[in-house]
């Protein structure tokens, strides 16, 4: 038999009495162990959960609500500008080679119009054409004794107001004639004022490489440009807003396509005929009569 000394020996412990002596040091130890394990993040993340602003605008978040913006304030058109190169480079070039039934804002837009790309697109133009027109003129004149070349910088001016006009008043008004006319019916599709505005930024694109072109004082290489400028511009236009008025009446149908094609042309015949100066003919040479001529042979 085993002494009562020995070590080995089996003996029964009372857990009331272990569990009394032991139970407030065993939950100091884990919470000890469960305060040291945590991270600086989860602390901060305690404090936050405590601040009645953070439950707010967390609350608003997980609900989807977003702060509404005025727009009369930088904030409201600075998300316009958050766009990177990739999409502007799909942009512009979805708007020089447009195809049919590929609507520039279903496809290109999709709900996140920029003005990032309209407004350099329209400020490119307008000193392409201002250059343009004054590199033209030169060479018009170039060998007259009697020209002395001047730059135009006034050009700037009138070329900055024609192009900024028409991608913001024209945009504004097929807005509202949009909007006047779903109200009356229903079932047509809607554009935002900025999608209408981002299309017309962007079909200007493709005027300025043509504006380069007429630089050459040839008038057939001149309406060649023009021609493709305006095919391909207004096809954009005319594919995007299709589906906006193909429900209306068919006499609204031919006035808003009839309208959107006729100032695309009045802006690219008007900047051609104002800055860009025709080319004169060569005069022929006049032929000199001499004296031996007008007398008579005697």
């Amino acid at each position: 038999m085993a002494s009562a000394n020995d070590p080995f020996q089996f003996q029964e412990f009372e857990d009331n009495n272990l569990l009394a002596t032991d139970k407030d040091s065993a939950a100091i130890n884990i919470d000890d162990d469960f305060i040291n394990q945590k991270s600086p993040s989860d602390l901060a993340s305690n404090l936050d959960d405590e601040d009645p602003m953070a439950e707010n605008d967390n609350a608003k978040l997980l609900s989807g609500e977003k702060k509404s913006i005025p727009f009369w304030t930088f904030e409201y058109y600075q998300q316009f500008f958050d766009v990177d190169t990739r999409r502007v480079k799909e942009r512009i070039i979805g708007s020089v080679l447009p195809w049919p039934g590929k609507n520039f804002i279903h496809v290109y837009l999709r709900k996140n119009p920029d003005l990032y790309g309209p407004f350099w697109i329209c400020t490119t133009l307008v000193f392409a054409i201002a250059i343009s027109g004054n590199i033209s003129t030169f060479l018009v004149n170039l060998g007259k004794p009697e020209y002395k070349y001047t730059p135009e910088f006034g050009k700037v001016t009138i070329a900055a107001t024609a192009i900024f006009s028409y991608a913001w008043l024209v945009p504004l008004a097929v807005w509202g004639f949009l909007l006047w006319r779903n109200n009356k019916i229903l079932n047509l599709v809607s554009y935002s004022f900025m999608e209408i505005v981002c299309v017309y930024g962007y079909s200007l694109s493709i005027y300025i490489p043509a504006v380069v072109v007429w630089i050459l004082p040839y008038e057939w290489v001149r309406w060649l440009s023009i021609v493709v400028a305006l095919c391909l511009s207004g096809s954009v236009l005319v594919i995007t807003f299709w589906p906006a008025v193909r429900d209306d009446q068919p006499k609204m149908i031919a006035a808003v396509m009839s309208a959107i094609v006729v100032f695309n042309v009045l802006l690219a015949v008007g900047c051609k005929a104002y800055f860009f100066s025709k080319p004169e003919p060569v005069p022929e040479p006049v032929k000199l009569i001499t004296t031996a001529q007008v007398l008579p042979h005697t």
